[in-house]
């Protein structure tokens, strides 16, 4: 390999490693930024900080999350419903492992009606993905062990082009595979032109970057598993 190419690549690296602190500093980013979901209908609002601060009884979380996923909302609202979700659930092991256990039985149900459901698969793998991310902070994580991801990918095969899941799979994967990051951020990035939502959430910021610079920039220097 040339030296200008070794430097390039070192380059390359140092800038994704880089990309990747300074999400981490910002919080984990299924976690710590709100998705934009405009008036549609989710979970009350909850401060990740305090999750008493709103009165929200925590018991009903199951009941209110299925309630929101069975409308048929768009994938960001989902996506937003399972962000707050998971932060109420942290303060109830019971009400985590419930939840978690409710949509993986509904992704099953699905495939046993012969008729598997592309959204049903959606929350159960996006929710375990974000439980990894707050979760796994200690205790006991009703998701360990489980492959959200792979989840979130059965979703895209079952539902065929959809920017907005390519958005939830491409930042579930920022820190890898880097190949299918790489192609998940790339299709969002694209449907976002015709997709007002998702390209306002592109936009947002998240730290010191736009949401699809992180994205763009972990996707450089090949840190794949």
């Amino acid at each position: 390999m040339r030296p200008g190419e070794i430097a390039r690549r070192i380059i390359a690296m140092a800038a994704v490693l880089l990309s990747i602190a300074a999400a981490a500093q910002a919080g984990p980013p299924l976690i710590c930024h709100p998705f934009e979901i405009g008036p549609a209908k989710s979970l009350p609002q909850v401060n990740w900080n305090n999750v008493a601060a709103l009165g929200y009884d925590v018991k009903n979380l199951t009941r209110d999350t299925l309630a929101v996923l069975d409308s048929n909302a768009p994938v960001l609202v989902r996506m937003e419903t399972l962000r707050r979700a998971t932060i109420y659930a942290g303060s109830d092991p019971q009400t985590a492992q419930e939840l978690l256990a409710q949509l993986r039985a509904r992704a099953r149900a699905s495939d046993a009606a012969g008729h598997p459901d592309a959204l049903a698969w959606f929350d159960a793998g996006y929710l375990v993905e974000t439980y990894k991310q707050w979760l796994d902070r200690g205790g006991a994580n009703p998701a360990a062990g489980l492959d959200g991801y792979g989840w979130v990918k059965k979703a895209l095969s079952l539902r065929g082009p959809d920017a907005e899941m390519e958005f939830a799979a491409a930042l579930i994967t920022l820190s890898g595979p880097e190949r299918d990051h790489r192609e998940h951020a790339r299709l969002a990035m694209a449907g976002a032109k015709s997709d007002a939502l998702l390209a306002s959430n592109l936009a947002s910021r998240f730290h010191s970057q736009t949401v699809a610079e992180l994205l763009a920039n972990s996707s450089e220097g090949g840190l794949g598993k």
